[in-house]
């Protein structure tokens, strides 16, 4: 068996894809271990669920910085920690990516890429579309993060259906629990360099 992936994670809000990636990490169906937690903001619950797990977490706001300055600061705080992986968990922001982590951040997004991705298009914003244009499949793509919004090589999808009677939070919510499933999935296919 290889040794468990080293993880840092990025987050921006509720905490939900840390939240489950620590319960697969727990019950022995992740091998890995989260070694540092960064959020773009103070006051959300993914700090909350990070500290009580006695995991290290940075919170850095962007504070008016250029997305290079802001980006070299998280990625700064990500080489302390050694990770084999950076993964963005809810993480709303694009961000340059440093040439020693080309290739080593994931990022998970509620669609079927290359359809309803980019700036904009995160949560909510995006079953609302998918419904609005009448598609009858969804889902989630767990990608490689490059320089642009929702870009990167696609590395895992997964489909739900989209039911007749389905509401923004119906569907959101059967893709979340594809998410749950796919993230981890990934991450353990997931070769290092």
């Amino acid at each position: 068996m290889s040794a468990p992936r080293r993880l840092a994670v990025l987050l921006s809000g509720s905490g939900r894809t840390l939240e489950n990636l620590l319960d697969r990490i727990a019950t022995g169906r992740l091998a890995a271990t989260v070694a540092v937690v960064v959020s773009s903001r103070p006051d959300v619950r993914g700090v909350e669920i990070a500290r009580s797990a006695g995991i290290p977490v940075e919170v850095l706001p962007r504070d008016g910085r250029s997305t290079a300055a802001w980006s070299e600061a998280i990625f700064a705080v990500c080489r302390g920690a050694s990770p084999d992986l950076v993964v963005m968990a809810g993480f709303l922001h694009l961000l340059a990516i440093p040439a020693d982590f080309a290739g080593r951040v994931i990022n998970i997004h509620p669609s079927l890429l290359p359809a309803f991705g980019g700036k904009g298009f995160h949560g909510d914003h995006v079953h609302r579309a998918v419904l609005e244009r009448g598609c009858t499949v969804s889902g989630c793509t767990v990608h490689l993060v490059d320089d642009q919004y929702d870009h990167g090589r696609i590395l895992l999808q997964a489909t739900v259906p989209v039911l007749p009677d389905d509401t923004v939070s119906s569907l959101a919510a059967r893709v979340f629990a594809t998410e749950c499933d796919a993230l981890p999935t990934a991450i353990a296919r997931f070769t290092p360099r």
